[in-house]
This record gives C-alpha cells, sequence and structure tokens, in this order.
C-alpha cells in the first residue's frame, strides 16, 4: 500500500551545508516510483525552495511550520500574519534594538542592520550544527536570497525571526505577542539564538491534517522524518515519526525510530528500514551532492 511521507528540510533532506545528498535524492526518486507520495514539511516558504530541491519530483510541500499547504498545483492552506500584526512586530523589535528579518512566499526581507548583526550568530549556529568552516560563515552565505532595503511592513508573511539579545527577548514576545506563536530556534532554552513569530494555533502537524483530509487519506499510512524541536508535532501525529541523528535529545526520544545523519545517508537508511524503499549498494554513487 502506498505511503505518505513528510520530510522536514533543514537538517533532514539538506545538510547544514544546505546541500542535497544523493542519497537522500535517490531514496525519494525511488519511493515516488513505488507509488508513494513525498511532501517536504519545513518552517521555509515557497520562495525559499531552491530548483534542486523541486527537481527532485516532489508532490507538494507544506510551508512556513504548516501555515502554507500545497498539494500539486493546488493550494490548501495559505495563513499569513496581518499587517496590523506586523506592524506591531517590526515596531517592538525596533524598539528593543532587535534585528530580524521577514519571511514571506516573495522572500526574506532583512531589517535594516540584520546582516551586520547577524554573522557572528550564524557563525555559533553553524558551529553548533557541526560546520568545519562555520567561523567562514555569513548571513549573505547562509541566506543568499535575503532581500534588503524593501519595506518591512508586509502583508504576505508568515513567519518573524529575530536575534535574541538574550532569553528574556523570547519570554517577553510570548506575553507581547498573544495572538501569535511564539518559538525559539538554534539552540534550547537559554542557548536559544534566535525567536520567532508566527501564525497561532498553526504547527506541522495541523497543515498534515489538512493535507490528509483533502487526499482522503489515511493516518496509517504517513511516515514523518525531522531533526528539531519544531518537528516534534508532526511526528507525534504521523503513524511513524523518524529523527535523525542529529537531532536534539526531545525529538529523539520521542521518535519511533532514530535513523543516520542525512550525509551519512540516513533518509535512504530509514527508507529501506521500513520496506518504503528496496535495498541497494547505497555507497555507489552516493558521494555526489546538491545545491550551495
Amino acid at each position: 500500500m502506498s505511503k505518505i511521507i513528510f520530510i522536514d528540510v533543514d537538517g533532514t533532506l539538506l545538510d547544514y551545508e544546505n546541500k542535497l545528498p544523493e542519497s537522500a535524492n535517490k531514496a525519494i526518486k525511488k519511493a515516488r516510483e513505488r507509488g508513494h507520495k513525498v511532501y517536504i514539511c519545513t518552517g521555509r516558504n515557497e520562495g525559499e525552495i531552491y530548483d534542486y530541491i523541486w527537481d527532485i519530483g516532489l508532490d507538494g510541500m507544506i510551508g512556513g511550520n504548516g501555515a502554507y499547504v500545497r498539494d500539486g498545483d493546488t493550494v490548501l492552506l495559505d495563513q499569513h500574519i496581518t499587517l496590523e500584526q506586523c506592524r506591531h512586530i517590526v515596531d517592538w523589535c525596533h524598539e528593543r534594538n532587535l534585528e530580524f528579518y521577514l519571511e514571506s512566499k516573495s522572500g526574506l526581507y532583512a531589517s535594516e542592520h540584520f546582516e551586520q548583526r547577524g554573522d557572528p550568530v550564524i557563525q555559533v549556529y553553524c558551529a553548533r550544527k557541526g560546520r568545519v568552516d562555520a567561523n567562514q560563515q555569513t548571513i549573505r552565505t547562509i541566506f543568499p536570497e535575503m532581500i534588503y532595503g524593501a519595506s518591512l511592513y508586509r502583508d504576505d508573511l508568515s513567519k518573524v525571526s529575530f536575534i535574541l539579545n538574550s532569553y528574556q527577548d523570547h519570554l517577553d514576545s510570548i506575553k507581547e505577542f498573544p495572538d501569535l506563536k511564539a518559538g525559539t530556534w538554534g539552540g534550547a532554552g537559554e542557548i536559544a539564538l534566535f525567536g520567532d513569530l508566527g501564525v497561532k494555533d498553526i504547527d506541522k502537524a495541523y497543515a498534515i491534517d489538512v493535507l490528509l483530509k483533502h487526499l482522503g487519506a489515511s493516518l496509517e499510512n504517513t511516515f514523518a522524518f525531522g531533526d528539531a524541536k519544531v518537528d516534534i508535532p508532526m511526528l507525534e501525529y504521523c503513524h511513524i515519526g523518524v529523527a535523525m541523528h542529529s537531532g536534539g535529545e526531545e525529538i529523539k526520544a520521542m521518535a519511533d525510530y532514530v535513523t543516520d545523519d542525512v550525509d551519512q545517508d540516513g533518509l535512504y537508511k530509514a527508507f529501506v528500514h521500513f520496506g518504503l524503499i528496496d535495498d541497494e549498494d547505497i555507497e555507489k554513487g552516493m558521494g555526489k551532492t546538491y545545491g550551495n
């Protein structure tokens, strides 16, 4: 029986250098050849999904951590932060001297000093993810699509991320924006690097439910793959939840199965383990990567 597979992007489908390993590319293509449906389920927006990702041959996507759902060319859900909410966020960040970027389908929009403030922060983030060249990374290398100098009052946003001066900024954001969903990324607890604000009462599990109802599909036929705390709702919701070895301890503890890192053929090995594809010599031709 065909299955429906949901795959996070950063750290799950792509490695921490934003590259797609050939093993992951091959696993997804082989799964689809066998009749399984494959969707990416990510915090990214549609504008951040590069051609080499679409070239795998995906059935659709969930973006904005659940705010956007697309099956083929059919958009099932597209929820935004309102213009009024965006103004509130931008003004609050300016008042607190927090640099930020706005996330929408049309692109990523940086605040006035995000690049200068963000370079050392993104280096810490990359070091935590094990990049050997972390001290060489910059906002421009990690976010090459970032747009500078555009209007920051927008009505097409799914999420806003801001650099934390301290963890208190995140705690204060929860109180300041009860109408939005507040989170963090780049670490856990007091070592978080970024706060974020998104559409309230939306997560990856909610979006998967919307898609399954559209497809008329059973939850019993679902698999979810992720590596971060934000992925836990979809791993809990789907019939089988798989965590990457590089993921945090919390997601690995709750997962049904823990596979290797994506750059160690983790997706491929898990697909084989669950019978989504047949086993092959995964060493053959697997060294190739796609992307930046």
